[in-house]
């Protein structure tokens, strides 16, 4: 009976000279333990273990890929590895910024009441009662959370049709005529503008119109338009020039006039990145401090009219909080409720981005017929 032996198996020579797939584990696993046994002996640190393993690591898989494949790969794999080095880096803030709100946040945002309560009423003396007692903080943002969304729904109304229609002309009717040549030029120092002016601006239009210590809502509404519509301007004047030619000239082909061929076939075309840029402009403004302070002061109670009166807003409110504690001896529940505000300032610009891709989603061309 004879047997026969099987060759064994060669490597195709389309993978001869190259790494083994599993050779980034392997080398991520020796770098894992000689970044701790170095650190081991200086002090260990979960940051300097990342970072030392993250070196360790591109060193180790570069040498071995000059050994194996040549200087061409291994400088392959080294810009591969600063690429996504430089990503990670660009990330960790983000990550850092997300999980300290939350970790500091999320109590104060389960307090009972947080979101329903004004801080009306609420004194050094409740906190302290609430200190020495063990019992839930209270006090809560609905007077600052009530100012923001009005404030920022009045300044987008004033800041999109603006920007919108300024940005129609720019790309539709400009033509680089001197009228268009200075609106670009004033956009671009209005982009610059540091928020302070633009409350500073609207403290000083009121106080010329209406009379001296003019603070309202509707103040600080047209201080964050001054810096929401250039954004708007610049995104959506991006987002209209990339809109192709060809479809305005077989609009023009079927005798659709001009304003009807904007209206019904540039806007629609581009609806999803204006709603994107009205997004940013919103997120880019819903955050200031500065301006509204100047020209919405702050308050402890709810105000329901814009219009009139002193306005609280979320990024005051955790200002305030954080600065001046309503007790000094007791800062923990002001401390509570400016991170659980900063919570929900992070929760209102999540649900702003997810409003604009439903909205961009809802009103892009259709593909089919």
């Amino acid at each position: 009976m004879t047997s026969t032996l099987t060759p064994p198996r060669k490597r195709s020579a389309l993978t001869k000279g190259q790494l083994p797939k599993f050779a980034p584990l392997v080398v991520v696993a020796v770098a894992l333990v000689l970044a701790a046994a170095i650190l081991a002996l200086i002090g260990f640190n979960a940051l300097g273990w990342g970072i030392l393993s993250a070196i360790l690591f591109t060193i180790g898989l570069v040498t071995w890929s000059g050994l194996v494949e040549g200087s061409r790969k291994a400088k392959d794999k080294l810009a591969t590895c600063l690429v996504v080095g430089a990503f990670l880096v660009a990330l960790l803030p983000l990550v850092s910024v997300i999980w300290t709100v939350l970790v500091n946040g999320i109590p104060g945002l389960l307090t009972p009441g947080f979101l329903t309560t004004s801080m009306n009423g609420v004194t050094g003396t409740t906190d302290n009662r609430s200190v020495e007692e063990g019992t839930r903080v209270l006090g809560g943002v609905y007077h600052a959370l009530l100012g923001t969304i009005q404030i920022t729904v009045l300044a987008t109304v004033i800041s999109v049709p603006v920007g919108l229609l300024t940005a129609i002309y720019l790309v539709e009717y400009g033509n680089d005529r001197p009228l268009a040549r200075a609106i670009t030029f004033f956009v671009d120092v209005m982009t610059g503008i540091p928020s302070i002016v633009a409350g500073l601006f609207a403290a000083a239009f009121f106080f010329a119109i209406v009379g001296p210590g003019t603070k309202t809502g509707a103040v600080a509404a047209v201080a964050l338009s001054v810096l929401m519509i250039p954004v708007v301007v610049r995104s959506s004047e991006e987002m209209l020039k990339i809109v192709p030619n060809e479809l305005r000239e077989a609009s023009y082909a079927l005798g659709v006039r001009k304003w009807r061929t904007i209206v019904r076939v540039v806007i629609p075309t581009a609806i999803s990145g204006i709603a994107s840029g009205v997004t940013l402009a919103i997120a880019r403004v819903i955050g200031e401090t500065a301006p509204i302070l100047v020209t919405a002061g702050f308050a402890t109670s709810i105000n329901n009219n814009v219009f009139s009166g002193w306005m609280a807003s979320l990024p005051t409110f955790i200002y305030t909080q954080i600065l001046n504690p309503t007790s000094p001896s007791n800062p923990d529940p002001s401390n509570q409720r400016a991170w659980g505000a900063a919570l929900v300032l992070i929760i209102l610009v999540m649900l702003l981005n997810l409003g604009a891709r439903l909205i961009a989603r809802a009103f892009a061309p259709k593909a089919g017929r």
